[in-house]
């Protein structure tokens, strides 16, 4: 299926491009977040109508994104779970812990935007973690784990 981009599409294209993919990624994924329509002959014209605002909110989007990376970069988020005394965490800090600790001291982040590389953090110590505020914008930041006996 032919569709047209709505939006920047990590892996996929950039606003307004006319890109080929599955039926299935189409219709369950990119049509129904509003990422993409299908490429017609009505929703071509259409777009062409509308590219300027689309453009225009787009680079509203990436200044805002910016803006925040450029606050959040360097963050250190310290978060205290329980350990034995090995180190080793009795359960996990994940994409979910992090995002409520960052969203606690003012960075408004979704759970889906924290990236760990390495999976949950599962021992007592500092971690490297991306945060993707933009499919442009990717900062790191730094989860200090500290241990607490039970």
């Amino acid at each position: 299926m032919q569709v047209i981009l709505l939006d920047k599409v990590v892996n996929l294209g950039d606003l307004g491009e006319i890109v080929k993919v599955k039926d299935g990624y189409a219709r369950n994924f990119l049509i129904p977040t509003g990422r993409a329509r299908r490429a017609t002959a009505n929703n071509k014209a259409e777009f062409e109508a509308k590219r300027a605002e689309l453009e225009k909110a787009a680079a509203a989007k990436l200044s805002t994104a910016q803006a925040q990376g450029e606050k959040l970069a360097g963050t250190t988020v310290k978060l205290t779970q329980k350990a034995g005394v090995d180190g080793r965490l009795f359960g996990s800090v994940t994409n979910f812990d992090i995002a409520e600790e960052l969203t606690k001291i003012g960075y408004p982040v979704a759970k889906a935007q924290v990236r760990m590389p390495n999976g949950p953090i599962k021992t007592v110590g500092e971690s490297q973690v991306s945060v993707a505020l933009h499919t442009d914008v990717v900062v790191d930041i730094t989860v200090t784990v500290l241990g607490e006996t039970a």
